[in-house]
Formats: structure tokens, sequence, C-alpha cells
């Protein structure tokens, strides 16, 4: 988008309705620039400097958001579905932590996840609406590396970090790549179940991958918090469910990724 543009243009083009829609909106004064209400549609607006307000909520123009978000268990890895909240809601409807400005809402175009969470999964997941570098994060080529943090049930063993290490088929077709396996503790001191805690590093990101590995060595995923994905590397400040804005040196690192 040029910097300069007709008022009901950059109100479309950021999400709010279609031309005709806003320029209604327009009409009945739900619409402010730089404090003042405006009510000509073809009023042209600086895209970098003006302070555009849609019934009271300013309104951001960006060509691309970058969001860290500490996904919550229970929500899905998705832009919309009919039952469950989904992370791009989360963005949505909620409020981005250490925003200097005093904006509690907003409004972006296009946002979805990078990769997909299972919903019982916690942990980092990239929300953005830049399509290449979610294409080159996403690819198979790539071989990004995903560290996550489990709970497992059963003892984990150094026979389990070899098979891991080796690749598990875990269907006709697919074999993973060697995977590394930290065994962080392995604790006999339940009655019951043997509970280990392990860190686990992938190179790809098949559907319940970490968890159908740890199904081949015959032992299940109780809990799962996804740590880091490339270069990006999750928030210990972010509680699940909040989620921020990438600072610039992630930002450059992730878009360095080979």
């Amino acid at each position: 988008m040029s910097e300069s543009v007709r008022l009901d243009k950059y109100l479309a083009d950021v999400g709010i309705g279609t031309r005709s829609e806003v320029k209604n909106y327009i009409r009945k004064g739900r619409v402010q620039v730089d404090g003042v209400i405006v009510k000509e549609s073809d009023m042209k607006i600086n895209t970098k400097t003006s302070s555009v307000l849609f019934d009271n909520t300013r309104v951001a123009y960006e060509t691309y958001e970058y969001f860290m978000l500490n996904k919550p268990a229970g929500v899905v890895s998705a832009t919309r579905d009919n039952v469950n909240t989904t992370v791009v809601e989360l963005i949505r409807e909620g409020t981005c932590k250490g925003d200097d400005s005093e904006v509690e809402s907003f409004v972006i175009k296009d946002l979805f996840p990078v990769g997909r969470l299972d919903k019982d999964t916690e942990g980092l997941l990239l929300i953005t609406n830049d399509g290449d570098l979610a294409h080159r994060l996403l690819s198979p080529k790539k071989h990004v590396a995903k560290i996550y943090f489990a709970q497992i049930k059963g003892k984990v063993t150094m026979d389990d970090v070899r098979v891991f290490k080796e690749g598990i088929e875990l269907s006709e077709d697919f074999t993973t790549l060697p995977a590394e396996l930290k065994i962080i503790e392995s604790d006999e001191a339940l009655e019951s179940d043997e509970l280990s805690e392990v860190e686990v590093t992938i190179f790809e990101g098949k559907f319940h991958q970490v968890k159908r590995m740890f199904e081949a060595v015959e032992k299940e995923v109780i809990y799962l918090k996804r740590l880091s994905m490339g270069e990006l590397v999750l928030d210990k400040d972010l509680n699940p469910g909040e989620f921020r804005r990438l600072t610039p040196e992630e930002l450059s690192k992730i878009k360095g990724t080979k």
C-alpha cells in the first residue's frame, strides 16, 4: 500500500468491511482521523503517520505482522472453527503484551498460524500474515528444528534415545529424520506409573508426530509443550494464552533461516 490512500480503501484493506460498507460507516461518523470525526470517504490519509480509529479502536495497517503466542491447551491451531476457540481469535480479541501504545484491540488482516500444535499441546506458535516466511519455515526441505518439552508415562531409557537417533518408521511412507531425545528426569518414585520428563528435537512437523514417536517405543505423551522453532524461542514471560509482537532481532533471525 502506498503512503497516501483514500480513507475508504484503507479501511477496506485492513478488513473493516467492503468499500460500500466502510463508506456507510464513515457517513455515520464512526471513523476518526487524527482525533477528528471524518465523513468524507475520499479523504486522503497517510498510512504511516495518520491515526485512524474505527468505533474508538485504533486501526493499524501493517504489510506484515508477526506475533509470538504461548498457545494454551484447548485452543485449536486454525483461523476459524465452529466449535473451538482458535489461536487467531486469541490474537484478534486479546491484548498484545508489551505494546507501548494504549491500544487494547486492533484489526489485522489474513492472520494464520505457522504450522499447527495439537489442541492439547501448549507452547510456541508463530502467528503472521507473511506467507513467504511461513513457507520457508515449514518447507520439508529446510528441516527446521522444533524442540519440545514432554512428560511421558513410562520410563524413558537410553535405548529410546538410540531409537530416536536412528529415526522411527511411523508409516509405510514416512520415517522420521534422526531426532534428539534428552532425558531430563526419569522418576521411579511414583508407586503406580513411572513418569519421565524429556526434551525432544524433531526436524519435521507431521500430524501428532511426537506422540506417535513415543507410541512407537510403547510410551505415552501426557503433556507436551513446544519450546522453540528454528531460531525462535518461547518467551518465558508469556503465560499460556498471552502473546506479543516479535522483536526486530527475533524477526531477523527467523528470516535468516536457511
